[in-house]
């Protein structure tokens, strides 16, 4: 049997944009559209209520905008899976994401397949960043980003071998069950792993696993792109 649908609620406010998008996720076997926002209150309100498996929220929204909303959603349900579509990708936006915890940041001129790609990692528990928006991160966390202190930059000597590949897998996007089957070990043990790198990195989400790897060049910029 195949698996299940992947829930989403897209959280559009253009009638156009939406209807397109929604089309476009309808078209698609993975995916299963449960719902659709045009402001960021209503996205708040439709994500507690249905739960789904992703959330595609468009950062300009009326009444509430895309990243308070993804913010207000994390703060109810922190299991949220939240991926950000949005025309504008310059370095105050992407900050800003990252403030919020979003799981990707893809930008709209991106194709079906790289969406479609991205809502599958996301479910599937990775994240997924577009390539300009990496190379992004990299200019402004390296140097400045207050989440990097010397503590946690001297902290990357004190993973093991194995905590190093999983903290890259992770912020590829790979899930779990991906690292397992890559690395060579049990589900269980990537659990382990992963959790002894939030314990030594004081950082407790896997959007902050994928800052810090970023911001410390475990991952070069051209991860996150369009390959499966």
């Amino acid at each position: 049997m195949s698996s299940a649908p992947i829930t989403v609620i897209l959280a559009e406010d253009h009638i156009v944009m939406r209807q397109g998008l929604s089309a476009l996720l309808e078209a698609d076997g993975h995916f299963r559209l449960v719902g659709g926002a045009k402001t960021g209150r209503e996205a708040v309100d439709m994500a507690l209520a249905l739960r789904p498996d992703v959330i595609v929220m468009d950062i300009a929204m009326p009444v509430l905008n895309g990243l308070e909303a993804t913010s207000q959603i994390l703060a109810a349900m922190p299991s949220a899976k939240i991926l950000i579509l949005s025309a504008y990708s310059d370095d105050a936006y992407v900050k800003k994401l990252f403030h919020a915890g979003g799981l990707g940041f893809l930008e709209k001129q991106a194709s079906s397949e790289t969406l479609s790609l991205a809502i599958r990692k996301i479910a599937a528990g990775g994240t997924f960043y577009s390539p300009s928006i990496i190379r992004r991160l990299r200019d402004f966390l390296v140097p400045t980003a207050p989440l990097v202190s010397e503590g946690h930059r001297s902290a990357i000597g004190r993973l093991t071998r194995r905590e190093s590949e999983v903290l890259q897998l992770v912020a590829e996007g790979s899930p779990n069950k991906q690292i397992a089957s890559v690395l060579g070990i049990s589900i269980k043990t990537v659990e382990k792993h992963r959790q002894h790198l939030m314990d030594k990195l004081h950082i407790h989400d896997t959007a902050g696993l994928t800052r810090y790897a970023i911001s410390t060049g475990v991952i070069e910029n051209s991860v996150q792109s369009t390959q499966v």
